[in-house]
């Protein structure tokens, strides 16, 4: 839902832009601005597509050229936001054979009820159309700021219903008289910086030298990767004492000799017998 808020345009690189794409009669970018001619009989104009909305939109701009009556007897250049259906819009006419500025809501491509005011072209060099849910406002500025309200009128009901419907028709008439032309420009910006065109030749000056540049991280955020699991170990560890108690008897008695045979005899030769043998 485009609001016509958003169509800004200084004209300023002489193409004309993809947002005029129903721009008619011979209309063309000259100069930073857009150019309409007025030719006897023939209609032009810059015209975006219908798919615009003016509702809640403010859209303004500089009429920068004006034409001149001429031996014409209906010659005007108009600023308007036009319907889907024919003869319904609402907007600024300039008439150049009475020199009126014409605040204008039309049905049926007329307004029985327009203000008109004499046209100032220093005070009125600005042209602003605003709407903000209530009213229409018809506005001008000598510099597109200081903005003074010249009409008001209850929104109109196709203004609230005409959702992405609606065009800016920037156009031209004449009936007779010698062809020239209007301009307009600085839609929606106060920007009029120029935009250039040109090739040029680049020499070095000097020689370009490098130099290193540390670079120092103090924090970082770490994050794991894996889990870690821990297995218990049981270690069990005992100290002890021993001692041992025991009672040694004496045998007073000497030696059992009840189970050995003892045999007294004369020696026999080769064996030496010494104490307590004789």
């Amino acid at each position: 839902m485009p609001s016509l808020s958003t169509l800004i345009d200084n004209f300023n690189d002489n193409t004309i832009g993809p947002n005029w794409g129903d721009s008619y009669g011979g209309v063309s970018e000259t100069g930073g601005r857009a150019r309409v001619p007025l030719v006897a009989t023939n209609y032009a104009g810059y015209q975006t597509g219908r798919a615009w909305t003016f509702a809640g939109a403010a859209v303004y701009l500089k009429l920068v050229t004006r034409p001149a009556a001429s031996t014409g007897t209906d010659v005007s250049c108009n600023f308007l936001v036009t319907s889907s259906t024919d003869g319904t819009s609402i907007g600024f006419k300039y008439n150049a054979v009475t020199n009126k500025l014409r605040m204008q809501s039309n049905v049926a491509y007329f307004d029985g009820t327009a203000v008109e005011i004499t046209y100032d072209p220093v005070a009125h060099l600005w042209l602003r159309l605003r709407e903000d849910g209530t009213n229409v406002y018809w506005e001008t500025a000598p510099d597109g700021t200081t903005w003074t309200t010249r009409r008001t009128l209850t929104t109109p009901a196709w203004v609230t219903s005409s959702v992405d419907t609606t065009a800016l028709d920037l156009y031209g008439y004449r009936d007779a008289g010698t062809t020239d032309f209007a301009e307009y420009d600085n839609v929606n910006t106060l920007s009029d910086g120029a935009v250039f065109t040109a090739t040029a030749t680049l020499t070095a000056d000097s020689t370009l030298t490098t130099a290193a540049t540390a670079t120092t991280v103090v924090s970082a955020t770490l994050l794991a990767d894996s889990t870690l699991t821990a297995a218990a170990a049981i270690t069990a560890m005992a100290t002890g004492a021993l001692s041992a108690e025991s009672d040694l008897t004496a045998e007073v008695a000497g030696a059992d000799t009840n189970d050995i045979d003892v045999l007294v005899g004369k020696p026999v030769g080769g064996w030496a017998v010494s104490t307590p043998w004789r």
